[in-house]
């Protein structure tokens, strides 16, 4: 009896057959990393959009009425905003030792260089001439910030409002950041005080 073994044509046959397989499986194998990978940026994304509106609506939820000095002594009022940043002195700063200081700080946020959304924090409310602030980038990809103040039944684009004797803080605020990605997303935040 003679030994039978695959014909050259054979072996070519499921050779081929081998490398279609292992292609197709590669292919695939790399469609789900790569939609893996992308599911894991966009959960990122959204959990950094989430955190920066958290911040937001924090820092605006402890609001107080108190102006502050600017580097040459003029008073500014509690909130000031210019064409697309805002400032404002808030409460609830940690003072876990119960050192005597203040629970006080000054915050903004404001469209920064390259499309972000940043943070402001300055480490003291009455500011001398050469004091910068902390600079925290929260968001990319944006595109344009916007705030609107909610008073006397009516949004205005600017805060305070140009009148006589206006309050310190607006009722209600929006924020609006035009994302590259996602549009536009909106946020509107009470003030405290406010009904």
């Amino acid at each position: 009896m003679r030994a039978r073994g695959f014909t050259l044509i054979e072996l070519i046959v499921a050779t081929a057959i081998f490398a279609l397989v292992s292609v197709m499986a590669y292919g695939g194998l790399r469609a789900v990393l790569a939609s893996g990978a992308a599911a894991d940026a966009e959960a990122e994304r959204l959990s950094a959009l989430q955190r920066a509106f958290t911040l937001i609506a924090s820092d605006f939820a402890q609001a107080v009425p108190r102006p502050v000095r600017d580097a040459l002594r003029d008073q500014v009022p509690a909130m000031l905003t210019k064409v697309d940043s805002v400032r404002f002195t808030r409460a609830g700063m940690p003072n876990p030792l119960s050192l005597r200081r203040s629970t006080l700080i000054r915050v903004g946020y404001g469209a920064g260089k390259g499309g972000t959304l940043v943070r402001y924090r300055w480490p003291v409310l009455d500011r001398a001439i050469q004091q910068e602030p902390a600079r925290s980038v929260l968001l990319t990809g944006v595109r344009e910030l916007r705030f609107r103040f909610f008073y006397q039944g009516k949004w205005l684009e600017f805060w305070p409002p140009v009148e006589a004797d206006p309050p310190a803080l607006p009722r209600a605020v929006t924020v609006e950041l035009e994302l590259a990605d996602y549009g536009e997303v909106r946020r509107l935040i009470a003030l405290p005080g406010s009904p």
